[in-house]
């Protein structure tokens, strides 16, 4: 999106950048940078000068737009060269970049802002496709690179980005007038043009070249023969080995750190898992730094067959996690200096199960997702060099100076506080109305990934669809009478963000009846939603949270009926209170695990409630002897606080008994009634 003031050539820029950043083939997520040169006047001088649009840091290709352009003078940034103190101390520049900035500047300069403002041509693109960096992976990428583009591109031995990387690649355009663009070793490739049609006309012709190479002179298995007992399980069989397998995987992910995951068992994951060289291939890691700074060096691969049982997978994935720690310790230890960053985490961030599929972690759910889909590049990446020739990922060294980056640990303290709820995984019974949703929108709002479950799953859809992307919520069906449905939607927290961390049982109804009208059926039914499943969503839900071994919540929602003696309310008071004691008996069981177990006691909550417009309201008010529509200010007027309770007040204790303030708090019940004294905790 532009303003009608953008600059055509940073109009023309953005409009490139979409179309390359939008397709997966021409790079990955937040990955490359392009930019664009052109005029504009000085406000100060009214004279014309020279300026760069380029995309700044941490920005994504496919979805960027004028506030995510830095803008810089070209005559200042390339007058930098004469300050340029040399490749040992190029890190520098980047804080140079700060005094090259036109006006405000826009976005925060990338590294790779040298590589653009050196290189003599309008519009620069520098990307990461899969093709592209297959080649530049490949142990013999200088020849193939010859071979397959000829003069019009050129080999760029491995450097780390910086200013020294830009003066190279300058100087190679210079020595090679005929060149469109370079494949850089071991990373990506950068090609340039006059106008930003032909410059994306030159990226786009390097990514296919070096696909139809590929395809047309590739190995037919480029990772070897099938392996005996690893091909890829039935759909069914591997979702459901999945989901019994990821608490447990999470819980080892998040040693370190809590981590939210992401699961896929796309076919190219499952066809790599299944080779020969995929345990050679893994243990060789990533090259691109965009890959293995989302994904770690490498990743952590289970040796076991498709088939291992559940607890044989579980006891090796122990054990080759303890192997991972200690791999990466010395890792660290064999490259940090006394500079360096402390280490952050020895847990793998890629944790790949043979018939099933990837786990992928990171501290939400879109940066799992995208490690996941970085690996998937990582593949294709393995796959185009070792269909050529070998795969030859640059030295560990290089791996390691990248990851632990000077510039890299600035970009990482600069990242806002983390909220309250981030990186942890709530499941919401009864959530696509009344209070449910309350609570699942401000778990949301706290930074949670939440799962929505409702008896209708097209409500509890277009909830979790107000919430954000499926990278925030998702909606499934769940009859809370149903075991099977608990066991699904509970699997589908597990499969969509790696766990579950905050249960809160929220589901009801109520039918309001004296006694002697009281059927036995009104009775069970009651029951077996509330009081039965409660139990039974707390029981599913507690075999994950006991599995991951990082503690957890479970919030009932009870009510103040649980402890006020209410008329005409037989067993929806009863049933209450056997939520209420729930929590007690389940404080009590589950501490040990470091589980906290809590409940709240609203009232009154007429407005969205899903209860009360279900007949419950009109049955209340005939009880209380006031139209429906005056039941909220009714109750409002018996409180000691004379105030109406809406679902928000009660989201809002949820909140807090499941942040950062109350974590030693268990076995409570907080009301949320405005004040009722006949209903005072004793």
């Amino acid at each position: 999106m532009t303003s009608p003031e953008t600059p055509v050539a940073a109009a023309e820029l953005i409009a490139r950048s979409n179309r390359l950043g939008q397709d997966p083939k021409n790079t990955n997520y937040a990955g490359g940078n392009t930019s664009a040169k052109g005029f504009a006047t000085d406000p100060v001088t009214g004279e014309q000068v020279e300026l760069m649009w380029v995309k700044g840091s941490g920005g994504d290709l496919g979805t960027l737009t004028e506030s995510g352009l830095a803008v810089l003078r070209v005559d200042r940034l390339r007058s930098l060269v004469n300050v340029y103190p040399g490749v040992d101390r190029e890190d520098e520049m980047v804080a140079a970049f700060d005094y090259t900035l036109f006006g405000k500047g826009g976005a925060a300069p990338s590294i790779d802002t040298a590589m653009h403002g050196l290189v003599d041509a309008a519009h620069v693109d520098h990307l990461h496709p899969d093709s592209g960096i297959a080649i530049a992976t490949a142990a013999d990428g200088e020849e193939l690179t010859a071979k397959i583009f000829g003069d019009k591109v050129v080999w760029v031995p491995w450097r780390r980005p910086g200013f020294q990387l830009g003066l190279d690649i300058a100087e190679i355009k210079r020595q090679n007038p005929d060149a469109i663009g370079c494949i850089l070793g071991g990373h990506g490739i950068t090609a340039w043009g006059d106008t930003s049609d032909e410059t994306e006309a030159n990226s786009l012709w390097i990514i296919d070249t070096a696909a139809a190479y590929i395809a047309e002179h590739g190995k037919a298995e480029p990772f070897g023969s099938a392996r005996d007992g690893f091909a890829a399980l039935e759909k069914a069989e591997r979702r459901a080995k999945a989901a019994a397998l990821g608490a447990t995987i999470r819980g080892l992910a998040s040693t370190d750190a809590p981590k939210v995951g992401s699961f896929t068992d796309a076919e190219v994951v499952l066809d790599f898992l299944s080779s020969s060289e995929a345990p050679r291939l893994a243990a060789l890691g990533t090259s691109c730094p965009d890959h293995f700074l989302r994904t770690k060096v490498k990743p952590l691969i289970l040796d076991l067959p498709a088939d291992a049982s559940i607890e044989q997978s579980i006891a090796r994935l122990v054990e080759l996690h303890a192997e991972y720690r200690a791999d990466y310790q010395a890792y660290y230890d064999r490259h940090a200096t006394a500079d360096s960053p402390a280490i952050r985490g020895a847990d793998p961030a890629i944790v790949l199960v043979p018939g099933v599929g990837m786990f992928s972690y990171g501290a939400n759910k879109q940066t799992a997702r995208v490690a996941g889909e970085f690996y998937i590049n990582a593949i294709n990446v393995m796959r185009g060099a070792e269909s050529l020739s070998s795969y030859a990922p640059i030295e560990e060294s290089e791996k390691f100076a990248i990851e632990y980056w000077a510039l890299e640990e600035a970009k990482l303290q600069r990242l806002p506080k983390p909220k309250s709820h981030a990186t942890r995984v709530a499941l919401v019974t009864g959530a696509a109305s009344g209070i449910g949703k309350a609570i699942a929108t401000r778990l949301a709002k706290d930074g949670a990934c939440v799962v929505i479950a409702d008896l209708d799953l097209e409500k509890a859809q277009d909830a979790a669809a107000q919430l954000g992307s499926t990278d925030v919520a998702i909606g499934v069906q769940a009859d809370v009478t149903s075991a099977d449905q608990i066991q699904a939607a509970i699997d589908s927290a597990v499969l969509a963000f790696g766990g579950l961390d905050l249960v809160v049982n929220n589901a009801g109804l109520s039918l309001s009846k004296p006694l002697l009208d009281t059927t036995e059926g009104d009775w069970d039914l009651q029951h077996n939603v509330m009081a039965k499943g409660s139990f039974m969503v707390s029981k599913a839900a507690a075999k994950v949270l006991i599995e991951q071994k990082m503690g957890g919540d479970i919030i009932y929602i009870s009510s103040k009926n649980s402890v006020f003696a209410g008329p005409n309310n037989i067993a929806y008071s009863a049933t209450k209170a056997d939520q209420a004691h729930q929590v007690r008996l389940l404080a009590v069981e589950l501490g040990e695990h470091g589980v906290k177990v809590n409940g709240i006691n609203p009232d009154g909550v007429v407005r969205g409630s899903g209860i009360f417009s279900g007949g419950w309201g009109a049955k209340r008010a005939a009880v209380y002897g006031v139209p429906e529509e005056e039941l909220g200010a009714y109750y409002a007027k018996r409180t000691i606080l004379g105030r109406e309770v809406l679902p928000e007040n009660v989201a809002n204790a949820v909140s807090v008994l499941t942040g950062e303030d109350l974590t030693h708090t268990t076995g409570l019940h907080i009301p949320v009634d405005a004040g009722v004294a006949a209903a005072f905790l004793r």
